[in-house]
C-alpha cells in the first residue's frame, strides 16, 4: 500500500466580524489593511486531508496565495491539518487577481512543487462565493474533479478514489462516484471525518503530538514563491489577468470604535432587575423566561 502525497489550498479571508475591511478608491479590498482569518470553507478541506494522511500515510502540504499576512493563515492550517511543509504564493504582481488568474498561479505554483496525488479545496470562499477557484485550478493541472464531498476512501493499490458528493436538486441526493489517482477533491461543508478504528485514533494522536514542534517554527517549513519563481508574465496573473469585471462593489461599513455603555449600579435594584430581563431571553434554557420573573 503506498503513502499518498496531497496538497491542501486555503486562503484568508476578510474578518467580516470585526467589521474593518478596508477598500481603497477604486472599490478593490485592501488585504493589507483588513484583518484576516482562515476562509471557514476552507476548514472542511484540510479534515478531509487529515482524515486521508491517517487512514493511509503520507505528506500534507498546505498551500495559499496572498500578501505576507496569510502566513498566519498557513500556520493555523500546519496546526490543524498537522501539515509538513507550507508554501505561500505572494507577488504584488498577483494582487486583485479573479478566480481565473488565481487558478493559474495556484496551478504553476503546484506544478512547479510535483504533482500530488491529491489536491483538496473547500467549495467556495467567504469573500467571493463563486465556487470557481477549485475547479478551474483543477483545469490547468488537467485533473478529474470531485465536487461537494461528503466522504472518500482511497484505494491505494488500485490509484483511485471514491467519493460520496451532495447533490442537490428537487431533493438532496448522495451520488457515489469513483476516479483515478491523481484527482481533485472539493468538500462540502457536510464533510465529516471518520476515524473508524483505534490505529487511526492512535495516528490522529501521534500526528498531533509530532506537528506541535514544527507548527511553532512553520516558518522554517514555509517557502514562498513570487511570479519570477512561477515563470509567470505579470500580463497574466493579478488584475492585468483577470476577464472578470466588477461592475460595482458596495463597502462593508466599518464598524464604530466605541459602543454605547449603560453603566448599572449592582446596588440598584431596579436597575438589576432590568439587566435580568435584558438577558433572560438569550439564557437558553426553555424555562428561562419562566423563572425571570421569580
Amino acid at each position: 500500500m503506498g503513502e499518498l502525497d496531497t496538497v491542501v489550498l486555503t486562503k484568508g479571508v476578510p474578518d467580516f466580524r470585526e467589521g474593518q475591511v478596508s477598500f481603497d478608491d477604486d472599490g478593490h479590498l485592501e488585504r493589507g489593511k483588513t484583518p484576516t482569518v482562515m476562509n471557514p470553507n476552507d476548514k472542511h478541506a484540510l479534515r478531509a486531508a487529515l482524515q486521508t494522511r491517517v487512514r493511509h500515510g503520507g505528506t500534507v502540504s498546505v498551500m495559499s496565495m496572498g500578501p505576507p499576512g496569510y502566513k498566519d493563515v498557513l500556520r493555523e492550517a500546519m496546526e490543524t491539518v498537522y501539515a509538513d511543509d507550507l508554501t505561500l504564493v505572494s507577488d504584488r504582481e498577483m494582487a486583485a487577481a479573479d478566480t481565473w488568474a488565481t487558478a493559474i498561479t495556484l496551478g504553476s505554483a503546484i506544478r512547479k512543487r510535483g504533482l500530488p496525488d491529491l489536491v483538496f479545496a473547500g467549495f467556495k470562499t467567504a469573500d467571493g462565493e463563486t465556487g470557481h477557484t477549485g475547479p478551474q485550478t483543477c483545469w490547468c493541472l488537467d485533473m478529474p474533479v470531485i465536487t461537494h464531498v461528503v466522504a472518500l476512501d482511497i484505494d491505494t493499490d488500485e490509484r483511485t478514489v471514491r467519493a460520496k458528493r451532495l447533490v442537490e436538486g428537487d431533493i438532496e441526493e448522495i451520488e457515489t462516484v469513483e476516479a483515478p489517482l491523481p484527482a481533485f477533491i472539493v468538500s462540502d461543508p457536510d464533510f465529516e471525518p471518520v476515524y473508524r478504528t483505534a490505529g487511526d485514533r492512535l495516528e490522529l494522536k501521534q500526528l498531533r503530538h509530532r506537528t506541535r514542534e514544527r507548527a511553532a517554527d512553520f516558518e522554517e517549513h514555509l517557502t514562498v514563491w513570487d511570479h519570477a519563481d512561477l515563470n509567470l508574465d505579470p500580463d497574466y496573473i493579478g488584475l492585468d489577468g483577470s476577464p472578470t469585471i466588477v461592475s460595482s462593489v458596495d463597502p462593508i461599513p466599518k464598524s464604530p470604535a466605541e459602543r454605547e455603555a449603560t453603566m448599572v449600579d449592582p446596588s440598584d435594584a431596579a436597575a438589576m432587575q432590568q439587566v435580568v430581563e435584558e438577558l433572560t431571553p438569550f439564557a437558553g434554557s426553555p424555562g428561562a423566561a419562566e423563572a425571570g420573573g421569580d
